[in-house]
């Protein structure tokens, strides 16, 4: 049975990006979570889930049970699963300081670290990011080396956050830092951002205020290497939680000149979220002056997504705009049917008439149908009979009407009042889409008595799909005929 086809929310992919590769596990990893699209800066809670992305928090089992430090690792491992954060850091310090040379120090270092950030205080995080730093120096090839770099960018984020001016530093200098030069082509270099280290650096702002985060935002914005575009779209979110004065204008200079399509989506998206009278400013001029069909389609959906009279103003007059591209019409056309309001709905029914693509009728009709009103069905209803109309455009309203809530009696007594074949042939078929004895009723009839042999033929095969008894009952009348 066909349904009133309705909205799917997550357009959230819509405006995601590319999901992020994720490396073979090491153990248990913290959750990464997608961008939360929220018209408020995130909660304290929240951007702790965001900034743990990706790295090890739980230590794998013991491998090595001949080795000098296997019980010592197995005994933090054990206080670390269990939450005693403290003396696991102490239990794998122990490790390090007793047993230098066992093949379970270079990730010892990590555990400690790990460990003494869990504890929270500012002491413990300061001796993490020694452990961390250390075991960049002196371990590279520690299987939890990828997991120290997400590790330590979380630490100063934190320490940043809490004021410290050397973490703050140090946020801003990853953060805005040129791409390594590896010596590799550009699409090798960017293959992996998982082990960028600035991008690890930009999540830490969202532990940052917003006067200390703007400022490394507007850089790492400005750059235009190949490499940063993964880069600018994080920025792009963690702009779209600092709300200042300047979050807005950032934003629309986004959409207007980066050079990447997703990244300038990502910056119409957020003006969304942000919903203020200067957001929809933005969004209006992007679009009269953009030429980007995708970029349009994407500023229409975010006018859609801030309820204020002028966005509704927007979408309606981009809608009756004859200089308008066609497409981006029937989107706004779309959005305006979503929000269910007599004022949108009065503009579509009067805006049918005045336009001439069918395409664009289509979508107003489609439109009117998801509002679900009794006014809307019976201007369906009196098109569907409009003698003057497209054939093709009556039956669309025809069904559109049947799938609003028409009365099942009206429908079934216009079978017999129209002579049009085509009328009738979409009658049967809205028929065979309602739930109503009526409906059935009128295709036993139309099967029984219908002199155009292919309607009656329609009508029979809907009485095969229907699963009521009266339906086998008749078609094994016309069989025994």
């Amino acid at each position: 049975m066909l349904t009133t086809l309705s909205l799917v929310a997550a357009l959230a992919a819509l405006m995601q990006g590319p999901a992020a590769r994720t490396p073979a596990p090491r153990g248990a990893r913290a959750t990464t979570l997608a961008p939360v699209r929220t018209a408020r800066p995130l909660s304290a809670a929240k951007v702790e889930t965001l900034q743990d992305r990706d790295f090890a928090a739980e230590p794998r089992v013991a491998w090595a049970p001949q080795d000098p430090g296997d019980s010592l690792y197995r005994a933090g491992r054990q206080l670390l699963n269990g939450g005693r954060f403290a003396d696991a850091a102490r239990v794998f310090n122990d490790l390090i300081q007793r047993h230098a040379r066992s093949t379970y120090v270079p990730d010892a270092y990590y555990w400690a670290a790990f460990a003494l950030y869990r504890s929270g205080d500012e002491a413990s995080l300061r001796r993490a990011t020694t452990m961390l730093e250390y075991q960049a120096s002196h371990y590279p090839r520690a299987a939890t080396r990828g997991d120290g770099d997400a590790l330590l960018a979380r630490v100063y984020g934190e320490l940043a956050r809490r004021g410290d001016p050397r973490a703050g530093e140090w946020v801003q200098a990853h953060a805005s830092a040129a791409p390594a030069d590896t010596g590799r082509s550009a699409r090798t270099a960017c293959a992996s951002d998982e082990d960028d280290p600035r991008v690890a650096a930009m999540n830490a702002l969202l532990q940052m205020d917003a006067a200390n985060a703007v400022p490394i935002i507007r850089q790492v914005l400005a750059k235009r290497d190949p490499c940063s575009a993964e880069l600018r779209r994080r920025a792009v979110f963690m702009l779209s939680q600092k709300r200042t004065p300047e979050t807005e204008d950032m934003l629309l200079a986004v959409a207007r000149d980066d050079p990447d399509g997703d990244v300038r989506q990502q910056a119409v998206f957020w003006l969304s979220q942000v919903g203020s009278d200067k957001a929809v400013t933005a969004l209006d001029s992007i679009l009269r002056a953009s030429s980007d069909p995708d970029l349009r389609e994407k500023a229409v959906f975010a006018l859609s997504q801030i309820r204020s009279p002028r966005a509704g103003q927007i979408l309606r007059d981009l809608a009756a705009r004859e200089d308008a591209p066609e497409e981006t019409r029937e989107k706004a056309v779309f959005w305006l049917g979503q929000q269910h309001g007599a004022e949108n709905a009065a503009f579509l029914r009067e805006l049918y008439a005045r336009v001439t693509p069918a395409d664009l009728k289509e979508k107003i009709l489609f439109s009117l149908s998801q509002m679900r009103s009794v006014e809307n069905t019976r201007w369906l209803m009196d098109l569907a009979v409009n003698s003057r109309e497209d054939v093709e455009l009556r039956k669309k309203a025809l069904f559109w009407a049947g799938q609003s809530g028409a009365d099942i009696g009206d429908l079934v007594q216009l079978y017999d009042r129209t002579s049009d074949r085509d009328m009738k042939d979409q009658l049967i078929f809205v028929y065979s889409q309602r739930h109503e004895p009526q409906a059935l009723d009128k295709i036993i009839d139309i099967a029984r008595h219908e002199t155009d042999r292919d309607l009656r033929k329609k009508a029979v095969f809907w009485l095969g799909q229907s699963h009521d008894p009266r339906a086998a009952q008749v078609l094994l009348e016309i069989i025994n005929q």
